[in-house]
Parts: structure tokens; C-alpha cells; sequence
């Protein structure tokens, strides 16, 4: 986990990339909009833009702010928190919103029951993830680069399907699960432009077993050269899958 707040840390210092993370936190406050009821007490998980718990304040009342990245956290003015390690007070909160972060925490289960737990009767968990199915043409680049470099190390974070995020919320003690899909598409001239995104998003290879070795150049070669053969008239269309859903905790 130390390497994901790096990288949180690093997008912050730089450029943050934000246009899905935008996408995704106007999603939720539309949805957040249509319950027509003031929340009294929400949670924010993954604040990378310090304006979002002012937006979110027209709908709630008081806002606690965790974010994984130090830099994020203290820009929101929010504290450090790792998902799957929620020190919480039982039924704190009537509202949890988690953007952009989920995908990548040790123990998904865990985080989902420690969040559970945090929330009181009859309220509202809301929140985007990226999905399974995300970056199609990287990870086709990736394959074949490595088929040609005879050379392959694990790159890309385990994430969850769609089918499979429902059942989980679930099994986790929610109520009324509801996930939608959002593929936002995004044209590339470039593998670069698709890496300084990904840097600016904090997404990029944050595994354990990554390997610590720069890729060869001539595997970054192939990589660049497979990605714009997935293209035509010079881009190359990349998408972006967006998990958002919502639950309920059950009325006592």
C-alpha cells in the first residue's frame, strides 16, 4: 500500500489527471440528488480534488474526508486512511462515497465490511470503481509485447467484473444492490499520451510481484507499435470501464 499513496503523491505533485474521476464524482452526487433526502453524516473515501466535499456539503451535513494518497489528504483536508484498515466508529455515518479507489486495496471483502459497519441503518453506500475490462487495447499491446520479448511480468491490477461486484455488496451485508456500467472512450495519438494519463490518474503498476526492472526498449517498442496498429488515422481508442453502484444498509 505504500506504493499506492507514491503514486497518488506523484499525480498530485505533477498534473492530476481528473476527467473520469470527474465523470464519475458528478455521477454520484446526480444519484445522491434523485433519494431527495439530506444526509446527515457522510464519509468521503478518494478525495483527489479538494472541491468535492463543498460540492458534496449541498447535499449533507458534515463530511469526514480519507484519501490513501498523503498529499490528496492533506489538500482536501482529510486524513490518511487504507481502505481494508478502517478504524471506524460502528454507525457513524449515514452516507459512504467512495471514488476511484476500491479497485485497488488489498481486501476488497474487508474494506466492504469495515464500511458496512461504519454506516448506519437505512443509508446509502454510492461510489465508482474501474472494472475488469478496462485499458482492452494496453493489455493487447502488453500480450503481445511479451509474446515477442519471450519476457512477461505482472503489470495490471486485479479488478473486479461487473457481474461480480452486486454479489459482493451482498455478501457484505447490503441490501439492494444496483451497478451500472459507464465505458468512457478516450482517443490516443499515442502509448505516451495513454502512460502520462495513467501517471496522472495514479493507475499505474502498483503490484507487489511488478518487476523492478525498466521494461526493455525494445519491448516498449513493441508495446507502442501494437497499440497504434489498434488504431486508424493515427489514434488509438482506449476505454475506460466505470463501475458505479449503489446499496443500501437494511432498515432496523
Amino acid at each position: 500500500m505504500e506504493l499506492r499513496a507514491l503514486r497518488r503523491d506523484r499525480a498530485c505533485r505533477t498534473k492530476p489527471q481528473l476527467f473520469l474521476h470527474e465523470r464519475a464524482f458528478d455521477d454520484c452526487l446526480d444519484r445522491i440528488a434523485l433519494v431527495q433526502r439530506r444526509f446527515g453524516s457522510a464519509l468521503l473515501i478518494g478525495c483527489p480534488d479538494p472541491s468535492w466535499p463543498r460540492r458534496l456539503a449541498e447535499q449533507v451535513d458534515s463530511i469526514e474526508i480519507f484519501d490513501p494518497g498523503p498529499l490528496f489528504a492533506r489538500a482536501a483536508g482529510g486524513r490518511i486512511a487504507i481502505e481494508d484498515q478502517l478504524e471506524l466508529k460502528t454507525g457513524a455515518f449515514d452516507l459512504v462515497m467512495a471514488v476511484g479507489t476500491l479497485d485497488t486495496v488489498n481486501d476488497l471483502p474487508r474494506a466492504l465490511h469495515l464500511i458496512r459497519a461504519s454506516l448506519k441503518s437505512d443509508s446509502l453506500f454510492i461510489g465508482v470503481l474501474p472494472g475488469g475490462d478496462s485499458l482492452p487495447q494496453l493489455r493487447r499491446a502488453i500480450h503481445a509485447a511479451d509474446q515477442t520479448s519471450g519476457l512477461a511480468s505482472p503489470r495490471v491490477h486485479p479488478r473486479i467484473e461487473a457481474a461480480a461486484l452486486a454479489p459482493l455488496l451482498s455478501a457484505c451485508g447490503f441490501v439492494r444492490p444496483v451497478v451500472d456500467v459507464d465505458r468512457a472512450r478516450v482517443s490516443y495519438l499515442s502509448l505516451d499520451q495513454l502512460v502520462a494519463d495513467l501517471r496522472g490518474m495514479a493507475a499505474t503498476n502498483i503490484l507487489h510481484a511488478r518487476s523492478r526492472q525498466p521494461m526493455p526498449r525494445h519491448a516498449r517498442s513493441a508495446v507502442a507499435e501494437a497499440f497504434r496498429a489498434a488504431g486508424e488515422g493515427g489514434r488509438t481508442v482506449e476505454t475506460f470501464e466505470l463501475l458505479h453502484f449503489a446499496a443500501w444498509t437494511p432498515a432496523s
